[in-house]
């Protein structure tokens, strides 16, 4: 792909209609960079990227963790109507030595006092505390799972987001060095009209500080792309290969402000999670209220013993059962605060809720403005380009007669390479742009965006533990 800039004297124009088409080939230019490990050898599409990120991404994947965890809750709420049993085995030796008013006047004599046994325990009734305790861990739950939701489409938004700077800082690499080489020529031709008296001293340190300026432009941006290359390798879990060109989201997105704003107060998953936190929060408050009530219990023992009261050979079974009622009526007032705790601790949730809608509407007014500007600004900067493109062979032809310098041609050169480099930057912007659309809206998922991966559910593992009341191994459900 040739980005020569044209001159008079052994240059070739090479900009225009040819150029434009170009440009638009190169904003999407395969990664070839040996120093930086690429390999042209197989292309990569953002779907193919995104699918990588979500299924090997550490944050998505810590996430899910937090998920299983919480699905733990509700088999330890659960446990609240299951009985509590245990077993017991002791054993002594005990030595008699004694004194009786009846012959014998002595005694003396040895014993194994022991036994076994196994009793439990069952709670009829504590304050609804159990109920509440399960709906309680339920809302952790999926609140749990929206926040999963909310890190899966903030991945996906940093995936295709390194992605696209990948693309951006390798087609603005390369035009830099494409013209660091057109200076290079442009400087060399300049000392040959110096040598034979066509340009001044002054138009050769023109023609050097310009080269030196693009070399020290080439270097930044060497630098930019590999910090891109290294954010990618983050996120995605892999290097950048040939990475294919991207289009901007517009049918999945919705048609007006108030549709987007309207569909993220409810489907975001950052609302929902919040909300999912104030029914947990209420709940929490039915649980410290519950401490006020009486308590109803069942317990039950079998127990078997052996040399009773020290006594050889003397054994007795025992079998029991005792309900119990246990009624509050003071404890410090710890009960009370507790409670008037949790109510706050409601309050607050609430307020934090408030908070994420207004956070989540901002974030969906910003993003709309800035997806519906970026048509606008990539449509300029397309003007910019092809009207630069005319201006510097107007320069360049002026200069064949001397009516131009060499400065302006430099000059000229200089904002042709700023105008396609803001084209680059103006198309990265308006895809990322489209994404950050749907991700504030909170439809940025595996559905939405078509990826052929099939998607988690954490329902699995739920429905592996929510009822599992024995066994250390934890389910494969992942």
């Amino acid at each position: 792909m040739n980005w020569a800039i044209g001159a008079s004297g052994g240059l070739v124009t090479a900009f225009g209609v040819a150029a434009r088409d170009a440009l638009r080939r190169l904003l999407f230019a395969t990664v070839a960079m040996a120093a930086l490990g690429a390999n042209a050898s197989r292309a990569e599409t953002a779907g193919g990227a995104l699918i990588k990120a979500y299924l090997n991404n550490p944050d998505i994947n810590t996430q899910r963790a937090a998920v299983r965890v919480a699905d733990e809750n509700v088999p330890k709420a659960n446990a609240g109507y299951l009985p509590t049993i245990t077993a017991s085995v002791d054993a002594a030796v005990a030595h008699v030595n004694g004194n009786s008013v009846a012959p014998p006047a002595s005694f003396a004599y040895g014993s194994l006092p022991r036994g076994y046994g196994i009793s439990g325990t069952e709670t009829v009734f504590n304050g609804n505390r159990t109920i509440n305790s399960i709906r309680q861990a339920e809302s952790q739950v999926l609140g749990a799972r929206e926040q999963l939701r909310n890190t899966e489409q903030n991945t996906l938004l940093s995936g295709i987001t390194a992605y696209m700077d990948v693309l951006r800082d390798t087609a603005i690499l390369d035009l830099d060095r494409n013209n660091v080489q057109v200076l290079q020529e442009q400087l060399r031709e300049t000392r040959d009209r110096f040598t034979v008296g066509e340009v001044t001293r002054t138009d050769v340190a023109q023609a050097e500080a310009s080269l030196a300026t693009a070399q020290a432009t080439e270097l930044s941006a060497v630098a930019t792309l590999q910090a891109s290359v290294a954010r990618y390798r983050q996120t995605i879990g892999d290097e950048p290969k040939s990475l294919s060109p991207v289009t901007p989201i517009v049918r999945q997105l919705p048609k007006t402000l108030p549709e987007a704003i309207s569909i993220s107060q409810i489907e975001h998953p950052a609302i929902v999670a919040s909300l999912h936190g104030v029914d947990a929060a209420l709940l929490e408050i039915k649980i410290a209220e519950g401490a006020l009530y009486p308590t109803v219990g069942l317990t039950g023992s079998l127990t078997q013993r052996f040399d009773l009261d020290n006594t050889p050979g003397l054994r007795a079974f025992v079998g029991s059962i005792m309900g119990q009622i246990t009624v509050p009526i003071y404890q410090g007032g710890a009960e009370y605060a507790t409670t008037r705790q949790a109510k706050e601790s409601l309050s607050q949730q609430e307020l934090q809720t408030d908070s994420e809608r207004n956070t989540v509407r901002a974030a969906v007014v910003a993003a709309w403005g800035l997806n519906q500007a970026s048509v606008g600004v990539v449509r300029a900067a397309k003007a910019a380009v092809a009207a630069n493109e005319v201006a510097l062979t107007g320069v360049r032809e002026e200069a064949k007669v001397g009516q131009r310098t060499t400065l302006d041609v430099l000059n000229a050169q200089q904002a042709l390479l700023t105008a396609r480099s803001q084209l680059v930057s103006a198309e990265h912007d308006q895809v990322v742009n489209s994404y950050s659309l749907l991700s504030a809206v909170g439809r940025l998922n595996i559905p939405t965006l078509g990826l052929a991966v099939a998607e988690y559910d954490p329902r699995v593992h739920f429905d592996q533990v929510k009822s599992k009341w024995i066994g250390l191994r934890t389910p494969d459900g992942k």
